[in-house]
């Protein structure tokens, strides 16, 4: 399929009102678009793939949804809110959580002193982060913990983590305030195979277990095709290519243009 229209019109045909719709998302670096008039939804409970060739957009894109990068144009409503104009702690608090290319972790707290520092996205103030957390919080990130496998690593230092862990910690704190949308940027860069395994399988249980839709910037076309429900194509800014992982693998311009073969 190479509409992008038919393709966001099923997904919210089949679910209702999309979780997030962005509408005409433009951005603009020195002249050059990164992002040149992108329309992008996801439905409640979706995991969405993002893929294309570096400087396609993709990290841009997710900036905007996030406002971490203020765009230039376009609107984006999240679970009917207008987000457009909102800070970025604001829309954290909305509902949408993120990791980053670059992980970021506090290397010298413990991996539970980390998990407990994503509550800062649930507006909890400097004072509340001074405070120790309540009893259902820190269950909360226990479990979180726990379900990633690292449990018996609670109290070590999140420094001393291997890379893959760190993305894992970096989805746990992600979790912490209770998000109905979370994106990933390039979750499994510096991972080993074994634990993509594992992050592929976290993802599911979250989005089954908790309704929680992804939005997942990732190169590893494997991964995006285990996992996706639909894959958005970004090539120069613009999007190319709309659908589910069957109709993106036979898409000829997304063929010619990305995965070369």
């Amino acid at each position: 399929m190479t509409s992008r229209d038919s393709s966001n019109d099923a997904a919210v045909q089949a679910t209702g009102t999309p979780l997030l719709s962005a509408r005409g998302i433009t951005k603009s670096f020195g002249g050059v678009h990164a992002v040149d008039a992108v329309d992008f939804d996801v439905a409640t409970g979706e995991i969405v793939g993002l893929v294309g060739p570096n400087g396609s957009g993709k990290s841009t894109l997710l900036g905007c949804l996030s406002r971490d990068i203020a765009m230039d144009a376009g609107r984006i409503t999240f679970d009917g809110v207008d987000t457009s104009r909102l800070r970025t702690m604001q829309v954290a608090r909305s509902g949408i959580g993120r990791t980053f290319q670059n992980v970021r972790i506090f290397p010298e707290l413990s991996v539970m002193e980390n998990a407990l520092m994503g509550r800062q996205w649930k507006g909890v103030g400097l004072r509340g982060m001074l405070q120790p957390a309540d009893t259902a919080t820190r269950q909360r990130a226990a479990g979180l913990i726990d379900l990633m496998g690292f449990l018996h690593l609670a109290h070590e230092y999140a420094g001393n983590l291997s890379g893959g862990q760190m993305r894992l910690l970096e989805l746990v704190m992600a979790m912490m305030c209770g998000p109905r949308l979370v994106m990933l940027d390039e979750a499994t860069s510096g991972v080993n195979p074994t634990l993509i395994e594992s992050l592929k399988h976290y993802v599911k249980v979250l989005n089954e277990q908790e309704r929680v839709a992804f939005i997942i910037v990732e190169h590893n076309i494997g991964f995006i095709f285990s996992i996706a429900d639909r894959i958005v194509v970004l090539d120069d800014g613009k999007v190319l290519a709309d659908g589910t992982p069957d109709e993106i693998q036979h898409n000829q311009e997304v063929i010619v243009a990305y995965l070369g073969a």
